[in-house]
């Protein structure tokens, strides 16, 4: 009887065993499925042609994904403004702002860093330009601007370091105050935007980023018969990469390091990257840091744009 029941549990169990579901192969080792991790997003100030933005900064992300090891993406936004606020929301997890957008950014954002600028940046210059038709002469000197005042005038983006904060500060200096001119100054989406208003006629003079002015004479995009500089202003730092502190939580304390040394490796001996470093207008990108901008701050709260 009982080697009975003895067999009858082994039958038992045999057959429980027969109904058991076959364990996956993650759950027979006991590990989780793997789980991708979430991409860096990237971003940038819309300064130029969104064109050649999408075109730079798609190259941009497979290099940094290369590097990095993680996936990577470029999230396009509308303008200054948006840029600065999807950082601050977390949207944006490493983002190329300009002088201005960058301290905005930084300072609502506890923790933000400046890691990177081109080598072009820390000494950076503006350009005045002015229709031909207009008449108004090259300045000799920053007084000279004074010849701007009763003229139609248009800055870049209202919140660009090289298209407005900038210009705006040396126009002061010259004792020129946005009343003096001609109307209401414009702000147009962007450096090319002013070119192209400056160029038209739409307004007498203007102000952008120098490195913009140079590619377009250089794309042939400059008519000289209709518009030129009549100012350079002095160096000033501008550009520079910003990254958030919220990456330290997904991909580790020593994230922003890896993410600098990538941007500082890119080598212009090496065909695809110099692609990338040509697009940025620079041979190399460098070390920056967050003091680097305490002009730019200082000169943003005594125009308003920070509070």
């Amino acid at each position: 009887m009982k080697s009975f029941f003895l067999s009858g549990l082994l039958l038992l169990s045999l057959s429980f065993a027969g109904c058991a579901p076959t364990p996956s192969n993650n759950t027979s080792t006991g590990s989780p499925p793997a789980t991708p991790p979430k991409p860096l997003v990237t971003g940038a100030i819309p300064d130029q042609d969104p064109e050649k933005l999408q075109r730079l900064y798609d190259k941009l992300a497979k290099y940094l994904e290369s590097e990095l090891k993680v996936p990577v993406v470029y999230k396009p936004v509308t303008d200054y403004t948006a840029a600065v606020t999807a950082f601050q929301v977390g949207d944006l997890d490493l983002v190329w702002f300009g002088g201005l957008t960058g301290v905005q950014a930084r300072l609502q954002v506890p923790g933000a860093a400046a890691i990177a600028q081109r080598d072009i940046d820390a000494r950076f210059h503006s350009v005045f330009i002015a229709n031909k038709k207009s008449g108004i002469p090259a300045a000799q000197d920053i007084k000279d601007l004074a010849n701007l005042k009763g003229r139609t005038f248009t800055f870049g983006s209202e919140s660009s370091t090289s298209g407005r904060l900038m210009p705006q500060y040396f126009l002061q200096q010259a004792g020129v105050k946005l009343e003096d001119f001609k109307g209401q100054p414009g702000f147009s989406k962007n450096h090319d935007a002013t070119l192209e208003l400056v160029q038209a006629g739409t307004y007498e003079a203007g102000a952008l980023n120098e490195q913009v002015w140079q590619k377009r004479v250089k794309e042939g995009k400059v008519d000289p018969n209709k518009v030129g500089v009549i100012w350079r202003t002095p160096e000033y730092f501008d550009y520079h990469w910003v990254i958030n502190p919220a990456v330290k939580e997904r991909y580790g304390e020593d994230f922003s390091q890896k993410v600098q040394a990538a941007l500082l490796k890119l080598d212009p001996t090496v065909p695809e990257q110099k692609e990338i470093l040509e697009l940025f207008g620079a041979e190399k990108f460098i070390e920056t840091k967050d003091g680097n901008y305490a002009k730019i701050e200082e000169i943003g709260r005594q125009i308003g744009k920070i509070k």
